[in-house]
């Protein structure tokens, strides 16, 4: 049961259906405030201007809102990148000091320019495709409304339609569309919701820079 990052905190009643539409049976759940904090990126006005190439929106949505029925992943799933984050899930997005009304979405792993990007799991690659805001992004359908999508990479090594396994190579880290250096930017989808991957992978947060000796 997904819950996005924006959920308002509270008590919750799920209901489990049959094929018929019937509750078979219901339970409540509480949502807590996970106090995601805030986080600055300062970027280029130029990039940060930059807009989703034609049908870059519509295609990742249609992309998040599949379910297919075959099952091709397993627990655990495997981290795609082994670099610390840069940026966690949640966090509320600001750009130059300005809010965007976004959350982030998924994880930034720092990693150097063409590192092998990995699949998190075995699935079917549905999006090989370069587009200007994300980058050169692959995306793949892990079964059952599992999926995970894999941003600004320099190169691929995919192709739509291609059946993988989990930690096969999909491409290259790289900082293609809104980045500001090499990283990968990963998102998992669970249900088309953004979940953290953090619940499924591990990875620690980046050290951070000493200041200056004087």
């Amino acid at each position: 049961m997904p819950v996005p990052a924006d959920q308002k905190p509270g008590a919750y009643e799920i209901e489990l259906l049959d094929g018929q539409g019937a509750a078979v049976s219901k339970a409540t759940v509480t949502v807590v405030d996970a106090h995601f904090r805030r986080q600055n990126v300062v970027i280029a006005e130029s990039i940060a201007a930059l807009k989703p190439s034609p049908g870059e929106s519509e295609t990742s949505t249609a992309f998040r809102n599949a379910v297919s029925d075959t099952r091709y992943w397993a627990e655990p799933l495997a981290a795609p990148v082994r670099g610390c984050m840069t940026s966690p899930y949640g966090v509320r997005r600001y750009l130059n000091g300005k809010a965007t009304g976004d959350f982030h979405g998924g994880l930034d792993q720092r990693s150097p320019a063409g590192t092998p990007v990995h699949a998190v799991a075995g699935g079917v690659v549905r999006i090989v495709r370069e587009w200007a805001l994300h980058g050169n992004t692959v995306g793949i359908d892990h079964g059952q409304g599992l999926e995970s999508m894999y941003l600004h990479l320099s190169r691929f090594a995919v192709s739509e339609g291609a059946t993988v396994q989990k930690g096969d190579v999909v491409g290259y880290v790289g900082s293609t569309g809104r980045s500001t250096a090499p990283h990968l930017h990963w998102t998992l989808y669970v249900n088309s919701v953004p979940v953290n991957p953090l619940d499924w992978v591990r990875a620690v947060s980046c050290a951070p820079k000493a200041a200056p000796k004087r």
